[in-house]
């Protein structure tokens, strides 16, 4: 595959993954959405899905990785760093776009986020929508669940690639795919599992720009940590997995 190939690929794949996972939360969180409060188990299956879809979209062109942390993990096991930084830009690029997709489509419900003059409901915080927010904040606690969790998922996948049956049926995004949901089930509880550096650096970076009314933060104190975590949990998992298997 050309690195023109990988580049549309992770680009079409990630954009896809970030319209289900943030319209999922979009739909659970805004008013006057038909979906709103329905939990965190609908979330977690929506992003699920997200994965399903985007990896799918992708996999001829680019292999369908749709995160850095998965590019590093592979990159660690296998020594070929050479078009990691096509991956990486087109996820970011993907996951941007992605975001901006999600903005699209409830822009009636971000245009009415403002206070309810009938119940005297206050504006809905939208930064959740995009990106992640710790339960409790508390860097060293936080960083540690996202390095774990991503680990969770990057040694699996790698492990995945012994199972030749998988990938000659085509199951193994599939597979993925219920990994996600579990992960959300699961680990997602203490700080929304990003898992994933650029599904959460894309869309905080899109928030940032938004005219949403009564938006709310973007929170960039906190930034650093569902993207340093992630990484540090990938590179983890190839060494882990170089040294297990």
């Amino acid at each position: 595959m050309s690195n023109g190939d990988i580049f549309v690929g992770e680009v079409i794949g990630t954009a896809i993954l970030i319209l289900f996972g943030a319209g999922v939360c979009a739909a659970v969180t805004l008013r006057h959405s038909k979906a709103r409060a329905s939990g965190w188990v609908v979330i977690a299956f929506g992003w699920g899905f997200g994965v399903l879809a985007g990896a799918y979209t992708a996999a001829p062109l680019s292999g369908g990785q749709l995160n850095p942390a998965v590019t590093i993990g592979i990159a660690v096991d296998t020594g070929k760093w050479g078009r990691v930084w096509v991956y990486l830009l087109g996820q970011l690029v993907g996951a941007i776009l992605g975001a901006v997709l999600t903005y699209l489509v409830y822009l009636a419900q971000f245009q009415a986020n403002v206070p309810d003059e009938e119940s005297g409901e206050e504006p809905t915080p939208t930064l959740g929508i995009f990106s992640t927010i710790p339960e409790i904040r508390n860097p060293v606690a936080n960083l540690v669940t996202e390095i774990i969790a991503t680990i969770a998922l990057v040694l699996p996948i790698l492990a995945f690639g012994l199972t030749k049956g998988l990938g000659e049926s085509g199951t193994t995004v599939l597979i993925v795919s219920l990994l996600v949901v579990g992960i959300g089930l699961s680990l997602g509880g203490p700080t929304g599992y990003a898992i994933n550096p650029t599904r959460d650096l894309g869309p905080r970076i899109v928030h940032t720009f938004l005219p949403i009314p009564n938006k709310g933060t973007s929170d960039w104190g906190y930034a650093w940590i569902p993207v340093v975590g992630p990484l540090i949990g990938g590179v983890l998992a190839g060494l882990i997995y170089n040294a297990a298997f």
